[in-house]
């Protein structure tokens, strides 16, 4: 967790490390990754959304999951449900290619390729001993393996069925 708080990656938002709300995002994801340490499976996605890991500090997860308050997000909303559905939530890790939020407080940019390649060491220790679902086209890039839609821009059902594929047979 240290060396996630105090990378730069590119010109990328570290919310673990800048604003008010660094002490209690760092927390949260220590805990997370401590409660997902036998996981056995790693869903990477492509970068932290404005109105999710950047505000929750959990990858994939909106504040609003976390506290019952604040902004939802889509593709967290769409992520939970499916893991949930298909009966798999607490044996996945959430990720992202590049943990630390390319954009501003109010959108999302992609991530450049040294951003990637940076933030990419992060994910490659969590995938260690597990199953690495890519989810959408960054992920994929970075670590191969068989494709799963994103589920954002009506990509839900391609997702969940991707997903059930690979998890459920």
């Amino acid at each position: 967790m240290s060396a996630l708080a105090s990378a730069e990656i590119g010109d990328t938002f570290n919310f673990y490390r800048e604003g008010d709300r660094a002490p209690l995002l760092r927390d949260r994801l220590t805990q997370y990754l401590d409660e997902r340490r036998g996981a056995s499976v790693l869903l990477v996605a492509e970068a932290p959304g404005y109105r999710g890991a950047r505000i929750s500090g959990l990858p994939l997860t909106s504040e609003r999951q976390v506290s019952g308050v604040g902004p939802a997000e889509a593709t967290a909303t769409i992520v939970h449900r499916v893991l949930t559905e298909l009966g798999v939530a607490n044996d996945v890790l959430l990720w992202n290619v590049v943990p630390t939020h390319p954009g501003d407080e109010q959108s999302n940019r992609a991530p450049t390729a040294a951003e990637i390649a940076a933030g990419v060491t992060f994910a490659r220790r969590l995938a260690r001993n597990r199953l690495v679902v890519p989810v959408g086209r960054v992920a994929h890039a970075a670590f191969g393996g068989a494709y799963v839609r994103h589920p954002s821009r009506g990509g839900a059902s391609a997702f969940r069925a991707g997903l059930r594929e690979l998890l459920c047979g």
